[in-house]
Order: structure tokens, then C-alpha cells, then sequence
């Protein structure tokens, strides 16, 4: 379901986006159980979440997609506006449909069902702090592929943004984006793994893309991948 996360060395701090009180209190009480994990702050409301994140810039923001009036895909893309540097994981009612689909696409860095199994819940929370996505490429494609002509058309990226890339990073965003894994590119192109890694950090870094997931969503919209 997800990449290997990079530990986080301080408390991972946690916002709760959720307009029922029981399900805010039910993560509160498993994620407060948990050694390095700090909840700073919950939210009822996507305007509330918006406010308390710009005060408190957490970590990783648990969202739910659901929510009246701010819903929690536009609620995800105004929040990582205000504070760039957070991660959200989309909490949404049944697996693979198109509004956590349309959490991904405002930035959120994956999704979980609500009644995911905790050890799931905190492997998802530490992996997104680390910097890698709650959802594999794979899942991603899918996704797209379900739910990608759905969704309004993304704002295309500017012609030479591709143009910064070495042939072989063209090579391994296009891999990415057919959702293959680190070690199945290594395979293809017969390099070691820790080359594809640095591959695939470089290419992030240059097309200031947040994580995998939106390299996947990228290369799909570029039309690297059909």
C-alpha cells in the first residue's frame, strides 16, 4: 500500500479534520497512544482546519473528504497553500472513489479508509511525515484510470518544465507514472536500486512534485502515460 517511510527524528505533530466529534476522539485516543506522534490541534470544519493549520503548521493533517460547506478536497488544496510544508492523508467512507481521487490531485499525499486497521493508520502517518506517500503508484494509475476524465482538467505544466530533465529521468517519471515500484524500474533498466532512488528524488526535486503519488499524476496529465 505504501513506501517504506524515512523515521522522522522529533514528535510528528497531527491535525484531525473531521466534522463528527466520535470519529475526531476515536483517532485521538489511538495516534496519542502512539511514541512520537503529537495531536496539536482538531478541526470541525475545513474552515476551522484552515485556520488552526496556519497557526500551528503541523506535520500531517488527517482529512476527511466529507465535510458540509468546505469540503475536505477543497479544504486540502487552500490548506497546503497556507502551509506548504504539511502532508495530508484523505480520509474518506469507501476505498478508491473519485473524492479521494480528487484529494490527491490538491496535493494530498494518500488516502486511507476510515476503518483502516491502526497499525495501517500509523504506518501511513509516519510515511507521509518521512516524505513519502500513504498510497503506491499503482493505486494511483488505477485511480486515474477510473476517475481521471471525472474530475476538471489540471492547469498543464509550462512546455520546458520537462525540458529540465536528462533523458533518463524522462525515462523513470514515465515508469513512475505507470506505477511502477523503485525496484521494478531497477529491473527494467538494470541498475541498481539506490540509482533509481536517486533517480527518482531528482526528479521530484526538479519538477517541485510533493511525493510519488504526484509524479504518478503528473506524468498521466503530460500524457507520458495512457
Amino acid at each position: 500500500m505504501m513506501d517504506a517511510p524515512t523515521e522522522p527524528t522529533a514528535d510528528i505533530r497531527l491535525l484531525i479534520v473531521d466534522d463528527q466529534a466520535l470519529v475526531r476522539m476515536g483517532f485521538r485516543m489511538l495516534l496519542e497512544a502512539e511514541p512520537g506522534i503529537r495531536v496539536v490541534g482538531e478541526a470541525a470544519s475545513g474552515s476551522d482546519a484552515l485556520r488552526i493549520a496556519t497557526e500551528l503548521r503541523p506535520d500531517v493533517v488527517l482529512m476527511d473528504v466529507r465535510m458540509p460547506g468546505l469540503d475536505g478536497i477543497a479544504t486540502t488544496k487552500a490548506l497546503l497553500e497556507r502551509s506548504p510544508n504539511s502532508r495530508v492523508i484523505i480520509l474518506t467512507t469507501f476505498d478508491l472513489d473519485e473524492y479521494a481521487f480528487g484529494g490527491l490531485r490538491a496535493g494530498a499525499s494518500g488516502f486511507l479508509v476510515k476503518d483502516t486497521r491502526p497499525e495501517d493508520l500509523l504506518a501511513a502517518v509516519r510515511a507521509v511525515a518521512g516524505g513519502e506517500a500513504a498510497i503506491s503508484g499503482r493505486v494511483t494509475r488505477r485511480m486515474l484510470e477510473l476517475f481521471g476524465d471525472r474530475l476538471p482538467a489540471a492547469d498543464a505544466p509550462a512546455d520546458d518544465t520537462l525540458a529540465s530533465l536528462t533523458p533518463r529521468e524522462l525515462e523513470i517519471l514515465t515508469a513512475i507514472g505507470e506505477g511502477l515500484s523503485n525496484g521494478e524500474i531497477a529491473e527494467r533498466f538494470v541498475v541498481a536500486e539506490s540509482t533509481v532512488k536517486t533517480h527518482v528524488g531528482r526528479v521530484l526535486q526538479k519538477l517541485e512534485l510533493r511525493d510519488r503519488v504526484h509524479a504518478v499524476i503528473f506524468a498521466y496529465e503530460r500524457r507520458l502515460v495512457g
